[in-house]
């Protein structure tokens, strides 16, 4: 007879899509492949944890689904997880597994009330009755008491937060790193070439994200993945994502990165288009692509007497949206950096 710990473990998605939860404390925990602790902590939230942990051991959160459209890692998350159970990856880290808007997953929507990604750093407690804000005050939470008892050691702590993007790229899977005011980290970078990820996104202000709340206020080494287009349940084609998957699978066995990878090109944001009323114009085609380049003197947006004119000789415009509610961001504008930055790395 199949228990109902087997399906939770099996197929995580499934059974979290069907809103089922354990019947019990003691049905919410359990051992696994190569005696592996499992502990159900919350809707689309499971932890995993070897047999064996000391003050080395790596805590890595794995995140996919914070919109809920973003399907293809939601799936390779839920795969990874029954693997991990039937023994078939290594585990050699604490991990906790986060799908993130459940409920916008069910609906097979982006978000319901609220763009999830936008709320994080106690933005929810601003967020009244949204149901993404509930859930963004919830996996705070959960992210803060599952590093709070991980290891200080340096790069001990890591956050990937998976994402496929709404519209094409120049690069069709790119990093974004959140600002932490100090240089990225080189291990992170080793990570990202071993996932053949092209392309890397600095951030220079804290931001509202999910891997912003976990670099800031857990010492997490935190990225966003952007792995290709959004696609419905079952519509992925998971091989286009095997070089990213392979990586994180490393990640958890402990596995070090191939040293032999390219490191990946690198843009640093030096503006953003932020939609200021619904009188706002974005003067670019609704299907560019991110990362399109635009000369200086380019007008790509305008709200009332506020313009953004480009102002180097070439910026590329990353996550155009005009519509955003006001007040949030239309879009990102980014400069190569590729030199300095890899130079600094620390």
């Amino acid at each position: 007879m199949t228990s109902s710990a087997d399906v939770l473990l099996a197929d995580f998605l499934g059974y979290t899509l069907a809103g089922s939860r354990p019947a019990s404390v003691d049905a919410a925990q359990g051992t696994c492949a190569n005696g592996a602790r499992w502990q159900w902590i919350d809707d689309g939230v499971l932890l995993i944890e070897p047999a064996h942990v000391d003050a080395g051991t790596r805590s890595v959160l794995l995140s996919a689904g914070i919109h809920g459209d973003e399907t293809a890692p939601i799936e390779l998350l839920s795969q990874h997880v029954a693997d991990l159970a039937a023994g078939r990856a290594a585990l050699a880290c604490r991990l906790l597994v986060v799908l993130g808007n459940v409920d916008a997953m069910r609906a097979a929507r982006r978000y319901l009330d609220d763009d999830l990604n936008r709320l994080f750093g106690g933005r929810h407690a601003s967020a009244g009755c949204s149901r993404e804000g509930q859930r963004a005050a919830a996996l705070e939470a959960h992210a803060q008491r599952f590093f709070a008892a991980a290891s200080k050691e340096p790069h001990v702590r890591w956050h990937l937060d998976l994402h496929t993007a709404i519209r094409a790229s120049a690069f069709e899977q790119f990093a974004l790193v959140p600002y932490t005011g100090e240089p990225p980290s080189r291990a992170l970078f080793a990570w990202l070439a071993d996932a053949r990820i092209p392309c890397v996104l600095i951030h220079t202000e804290q931001g509202p994200t999910y891997s912003s709340l976990t670099a800031d206020r857990c010492g997490a080494t935190s990225c966003t993945l952007e792995l290709g287009k959004v696609q419905p349940f079952g519509h992925n084609d998971l091989a286009r994502f095997a070089a990213a998957d392979a990586a994180v699978r490393r990640l958890v066995a402990g596995v070090a990165p191939d040293a032999r990878a390219p490191m990946p090109r690198v843009f640093t944001v030096i503006g953003q288009i932020t939609k200021r009323s619904d009188a706002f114009e974005l003067h670019v085609a609704a299907d560019v692509p991110n990362f399109t380049p635009f000369a200086r003197g380019t007008v790509l947006a305008n709200d009332g007497d506020y313009r953004y004119v480009v102002g180097h000789d070439e910026e590329r415009i990353v996550f155009p949206n005009p519509t955003v509610k006001p007040g949030l961001r239309a879009g990102l504008l980014v400069v190569e950096t590729s030199d300095e930055t890899l130079a600094a790395l620390a």
